[in-house]
């Protein structure tokens, strides 16, 4: 039977040998700690139940059973972390690609085109050929009314509905609406 007292001398007598040799694997002082105090527990469990020839060898046994499954444990987590690291840098070269490819100025041109040509769809006809004969055809007031038999306040009049309508549907593009009324924007389509 192994008493505590001889545990304790065990204890003293182990602890530095073994603290040491299993630093020299794990390179964690935390652990090696702890590999050690489990270990020297394991062989006083083992010593006060079974009669051992060689109590040092067999501690090394289990400082170096112990080592390794600390060892093992590490590099799985390290495999993993590189997976999620490799999955990360995956992701994260994806976003870079995608944001280098976006054009805010395509981006902001087609969804305006789109809601332009959806607000156009929307209009009265005569509105709709009179707004397209102005600001896209480049028309004068005057031209307009002759070719239509209507007068230029007639015109204006339709001019000035669509502008309202596009107000509207392009208040968030409100700055560009600048460009629509100069008749530039529509050089576009």
């Amino acid at each position: 039977m192994f008493t505590e007292q001889q545990f304790s001398k065990l204890y003293q007598e182990y602890y530095d040998r073994s603290f040491r040799f299993v630093s020299l694997y794990v390179h964690n002082d935390l652990a090696a700690e702890d590999i050690v105090s489990e270990s020297l527990i394991k062989l006083w469990e083992t010593l006060r139940t079974e009669k051992i020839q060689n109590p040092l060898a067999f501690l090394i046994t289990i400082l170096k059973n112990k080592s390794l499954d600390h060892l093992r444990s590490e590099s799985r987590k390290g495999a993993m972390q590189e997976n999620l690291v490799d999955w990360h840098e995956r992701a994260l070269a994806i976003r870079i690609d995608n944001l280098e490819a976006c054009n805010p100025d395509a981006m902001f041109s087609n969804e305006i085109k789109r809601i332009l040509h959806k607000t156009l769809e929307t209009l009265p006809s005569q509105t709709r050929r009179i707004f397209i004969l102005s600001r896209i055809q480049q028309k004068s007031g005057k031209e307009i009314a002759e070719m239509l038999n209507l007068t230029v306040k007639g015109v204006d009049y339709h001019i000035a509905k669509a502008l309202k309508m596009l107000r509207i549907t392009l208040k968030d593009y409100l700055p560009l609406l600048l460009l629509i009324r100069s008749g530039y924007f529509f050089g576009f389509f």
